[in-house]
């Protein structure tokens, strides 16, 4: 199982927001006009529009630096995130009904990198039910569908089982996690808690529309319609 975080789990827009506008002055010295719309998008590829969009001639020095100052910017919000950020309805309740499923493995996909990754999980009490280290993070420059492959490689290393679209799901908020889904040949679980509507997810292709978590028992009949039991022989 895999997991996006934002706007799935968690809503910490504000912070984040925050977070980028202390990084970009830290990297440019120069306030920061506007951010690049998230979209399910990785970081690596916002901070790229959106030293873009401010008129930031960019090299290949401006994607390290600022990944670094968005971790430490968001490490030094930490404390702001339960006050001005919220998990959604049902996430916790649903991570710990899937988790209780024979021989799961939940992590993350996600377009956040991996330290500010974590803090949001840990700001709500649901790293505890994740294997971070199976995940994909946005600092990593892959295409999307290309990092969920390489999270079912981190699983099969540290588990020994291969992971391929008949044990492995997606759960996401935005016809992009679908476009990701699909073109890594899994399904996908989309919920319509993020800015993609039920239908707008229907028709990127989703396997599986909810409203949200709130139904922790649907969500885990929607994650035993769409997998087989694993063989941990296998691959």
């Amino acid at each position: 199982m895999l997991w996006n975080i934002d706007l799935t789990l968690v809503d910490v827009a504000i912070v984040t927001r925050d977070a980028y506008a202390e990084a970009f002055r830290q990297v440019t010295g120069r306030p920061l006009v506007k951010l690049a719309p998230a979209m399910g998008r990785p970081d690596s590829e916002i901070i790229f529009e959106t030293l873009a969009i401010n008129g930031i001639v960019t090299g290949d020095e401006h994607l390290p630096r600022f990944i670094d100052a968005l971790a430490h910017a968001f490490a030094a919000r930490r404390k702001r995130l339960n006050k001005d950020g919220r998990v959604m309805a049902g996430a916790k309740e649903a991570l710990k009904a899937v988790a209780r499923l024979d021989g799961v493995v939940q992590s993350v996909l996600t377009g956040t990198i991996k330290s500010n990754a974590a803090l949001k999980l840990n700001a709500f009490g649901l790293d505890k039910y994740v294997d971070l280290e199976a995940g994909g993070y946005g600092e990593e420059v892959y295409p999307k569908a290309t990092l969920l492959q390489v999270a079912q490689g981190r699983v099969k290393q540290a588990y020994g089982f291969r992971c391929d679209g008949s044990n492995t799901v997606l759960i996401g908020d935005s016809t992009r996690d679908v476009q990701t889904a699909r073109i890594a040949g899994v399904p996908i679980i989309a919920v319509a808690s993020g800015r993609s509507t039920p239908g707008e997810l229907r028709e990127a292709g989703a396997d599986i529309v909810l409203p949200d978590l709130s139904n922790a028992s649907e969500v885990v009949a929607a994650v035993a319609r769409l997998t087989s039991p694993v063989n941990r022989k296998a691959g």
